[in-house]
């Protein structure tokens, strides 16, 4: 599952010279340049000097979510979530239609899978973006992630494995699965067939149709209902697996970015260095000396999902993993791939000699056998 955090970097020059902007553009240096302590204090003395200003309050609630580790139990981390959180509440107090603000509790409520709450966020979204194609998915996943422990469990009661196939041996089970779930599936697999209906080729999407209908073929009465739905899912599947072949040979059609900009003139001297450059996904990376692989989580081969979790990665000047920030991935892969992240070891990058730190984006894979064969879509 992909998160996208929404930051307004337009800042009008000729307002330079007042207080307020000048605390509002140091804040946004500071945000780009990973500073994210630095941009906090930045936006909040922004926020105190014009309270009714939704930009610099957007910013604030932007920069506390982006310290916030999904997964990580510390009181510090919980406290950056609490302070996006009442961040984005005072957007909404000012501007209740906000959708950057609704977009970003929504996503920071389901990435600390409080999935009721984000439920609802993502409705309200949705209420003044109709169009927006992540939301439907959202509702389409958190019907998914609501109705999946109830399905796992029965099935363990059961006595069923993970492979087993259906429908679920015992007819009252089912009928009783089916009198709690089966709105809530319905709700699912609406939400991402309008999700397909504005993103025509949204694989996610396509994968958690396929895992919707796929275990909704459990609560069939009959071996030709569950017949029906299992070769709905699979089709699902192979549609994922086309969307995923061609945006892969596109990106591989895609010309090379232009090479970097020369370094600008000067002595060549450590002061002319910049302490700090970004890497790309376009250019080749730092070189890896150790890599240690991801824990895959148990609850999530349980559940089938795969999927890629991007990172941004500050890597220090002695090639050591310094700061790991979230860009995007599944609730249930997140803190596997930071744990493992955290434990990379990088060769240093130099420029004129001197070590620098390098920041860097990192995507960890998660990925299982099918249980029909071949590789899955990834959720």
């Amino acid at each position: 599952m992909r998160v996208r955090i929404v930051l307004l970097l337009a800042v009008a020059g000729c307002l330079a010279g007042q207080p307020f902007r000048e605390s509002l553009n140091r804040g946004v240096q500071a945000f780009k340049n990973g500073q994210y302590a630095a941009a906090v204090d930045a936006f909040l003395t922004a926020v105190n000097l014009e309270p009714a200003n939704e930009t610099a309050r957007l910013y604030l609630g932007t920069a506390y979510m982006q310290q916030y580790i999904p997964g990580a139990e510390s009181p510090e981390n919980q406290a950056f979530a609490r302070n996006a959180e009442t961040a984005f509440q005072s957007v909404l107090g000012l501007n209740s239609a906000n959708a950057v603000a609704l977009a970003s509790l929504a996503s920071l409520n389901l990435n600390m899978k409080k999935f009721e709450d984000a439920r609802g966020w993502y409705q309200r979204l949705l209420a003044v973006d109709q169009g927006n194609a992540e939301a439907w998915y959202s509702l389409g996943f958190l019907a998914w992630a609501r109705w999946y422990p109830a399905y796992q469990e029965a099935r363990r009661g059961l006595g069923m494995k993970q492979e087993d196939p259906g429908p679920l041996p015992d007819a009252p089970v089912r009928a009783a699965l089916r009198a709690q779930w089966m709105p809530a599936l319905d709700e699912g697999i609406s939400s991402l067939a309008r999700a397909l209906a504005v993103n025509p080729e949204y694989a996610d999407a396509m994968a958690y149709m396929n895992l919707l209908i796929r275990e909704r073929a459990d609560l069939r009465d009959t071996q030709e209902e569950y017949t029906s739905d299992v070769a709905e899912a699979d089709r699902w599947v192979q549609k994922a697996l086309e969307v995923r072949k061609r945006q892969s040979q596109r990106r591989e059609a895609a010309p090379p970015p232009p090479p970097p900009p020369p370094p600008p003139a000067g002595n060549g001297g450590a002061s002319d260095a910049p302490r700090r450059i970004r890497g790309s996904f376009d250019l080749e990376g730092p070189r890896m000396i150790s890599k240690p692989a991801a824990v895959y989580p148990p609850e999530a081969q349980q559940a089938r999902i795969t999927g890629t979790v991007k990172l941004a990665v500050t890597i220090g000047a002695n090639g050591r993993v310094k700061s790991i920030q979230v860009v995007s991935g599944h609730p249930f892969l997140i803190k596997a791939a930071v744990d493992a992240v955290k434990q990379y070891v990088y060769v240093p990058v130099r420029r004129n000699g001197e070590p620098i730190e390098v920041l860097h984006e990192e995507d960890v894979y998660f990925t299982l056998p099918y249980q029909n064969g071949g590789s899955p879509p990834r959720a």
